[in-house]
């Protein structure tokens, strides 16, 4: 016999928003988690409110007004969507791929008038810059399959267009989130701490046990939030950095007079212009340091 969802017996004070406990969605609408779109459904409305409070945006207790909008990614039943939109006044775009979900997203959508738009469609395909307006926060659990591709392609609209998002409060898995926020001489240090620090400011916020989800991960998850800067760490090209960080890491047990040979600089050049000793290894080096080096590329 099938068990039902963690959450049948989560209080009834729980559902803060007069909507049906997400246990009782599920089952209306069959929404078993599908393995092959990386679901894994947070039912705890404790955990996706928490994660709506930490949304920097001004929240409906502050009393202040709100601009911009807020966009999620595979909102599924909807659990931490309804946190969005009763933590905020900010209209909510929603992308789900999953047509089974679309049933329930419209009841949440019925519920609060005019402020969830629900977009059917593949995440990977579409560009956030484009919905709404700024400034464009960026909130979702994200599929644990494609969530690194999808936050390198933010990064880079973001690189492309400044100003493109003013939010990214984003759940990974617990070890992709330490790539993200990783420093220099941390075990977790590559190409991906390097590309996220030198645009934005990161912090990996709490963690998530499995046990929250359903199925249950066999991963911790963890919440991360990144601020971009108002300028980069350093004005160089995207593609200049991205070649220098690959070199790199891609041979990080070595001296970087190795590992950036076939470059158009030698070693010793982009060493020397980042003030770094070539002697150096991948991990040892600071963002400013790939960021100095990148710019003397210059490609």
């Amino acid at each position: 016999m099938t068990r039902p969802p963690r959450d049948l017996h989560i209080p009834t004070r729980l559902a803060f928003d007069g909507l049906p406990p997400l246990s009782q969605v599920v089952r209306q609408h069959e929404l078993m988690a599908k393995k092959s779109l990386g679901q894994n459904f947070l039912f705890d409305l404790n955990l996706t409110a928490k994660i709506a409070r930490h949304v920097p945006v001004a929240n409906k207790a502050s009393g202040q007004d709100t601009t911009g909008c807020l966009i999620e990614i595979g909102p599924g039943p909807g659990g931490l969507t309804r946190a969005l939109l009763h933590e905020t006044d900010l209209p909510v775009y929603a992308i789900e791929k999953d047509a089974r979900c679309l049933a329930a997203l419209a009841q949440v959508a019925d519920h609060y008038p005019g402020r969830l738009q629900v977009i059917e469609g593949d995440a990977t395909a579409l560009d956030l810059g484009e919905l709404g307006s700024a400034p464009r926060h960026v909130a979702a659990n994200l599929p644990y399959n494609i969530g690194t591709t999808l936050l390198t392609a933010w990064l880079a609209r973001e690189a492309a267009t400044p100003g493109s998002f003013a939010s990214l409060t984003l759940m990974f898995q617990r070890e992709v989130a330490l790539r993200i926020t990783a420093q220099q001489g941390d075990k977790h240090y590559g190409r991906l701490a390097v590309l996220a620090s030198w645009l934005c400011h990161c912090e990996r916020l709490f963690d998530i046990p499995p046990e929250a989800f359903t199925p249950a991960p066999k991963v911790t998850s963890s919440v991360v939030q990144l601020i971009p800067r108002d300028q980069p760490l350093l004005d160089l090209p995207l593609t200049a950095l991205e070649k220098v960080t690959q070199a790199a890491f891609g041979q990080r047990r070595k001296m970087l007079r190795q590992s950036l040979k076939g470059l158009a600089l030698t070693p010793e050049a982009l060493c020397e212009a980042a003030n770094v000793a070539p002697t150096q290894r991948a991990e040892e080096v600071p963002v400013l340091g790939y960021c100095r080096m990148a710019a003397a590329l210059g490609v």
